[in-house]
């Protein structure tokens, strides 16, 4: 019978435990940030397709938030973000990203993309780490959920490099200085 009883690690005053705990934290910061960037990266986008994919993600990132709400329910703590200094230079660098290119051009288009395709590949990272952790500390409700976020993180990481080789970066090709 499945309960939502969080299962009992080991040791509950483990330092991998602790580790895991501010991971938790760390991303659960990561996330409710990137909500807010994510809008601002879809405005600052030129191809309605890029617009659409980071709307669509912004939504979806939405529901991991409240994904991640219920991991600490899962392990029995209380929903607390600590700053994730590397969401927050990912964000600074799509600033400068969008500073330093264009209005309106496909070469935003294809540096918007990087950005944020640098930051699924920091998700997937963590989300990855995130879930063995949960698997080895014995919290399986968590686990299940974490690997759920992250299959998630690959997939817009697919769809961003689908609309980099569809047609941005080609169009990007043909822009001028």
């Amino acid at each position: 019978m499945k309960t939502n009883q969080p299962v009992t690690p080991v040791n509950e005053n483990s330092a991998l435990q602790t580790l895991f705990y501010e991971q938790l934290q760390d991303i659960y910061w990561a996330e409710k940030d990137l909500v807010k960037n994510l809008k601002k990266l879809a405005g600052a986008a030129t191809s309605e397709e890029l617009k659409t994919a980071f709307e669509s993600h912004r939504t979806e990132t939405e529901g991991q938030v409240k994904r991640l709400e219920e991991v600490f329910v899962a392990v029995g703590e209380k929903a607390k973000a600590k700053k994730c200094v590397a969401m927050a230079g990912l964000a600074e660098e799509a600033d400068e990203l969008i500073k330093d290119t264009e209005k309106g051009s496909m070469v935003r288009d294809v540096a918007l993309i990087a950005g944020a395709q640098k930051v699924e590949h920091y998700e997937i990272a963590s989300y990855g780490t995130l879930a063995a952790l949960a698997g080895i500390l014995g919290h399986k409700e968590a686990q299940k959920l974490l690997d759920q976020t992250l299959e998630e993180e690959k997939k817009a990481d697919t769809v961003l490099s689908g609309i980099a080789e569809g047609f941005v970066n080609a169009s990007a090709l043909q822009e001028e200085k």
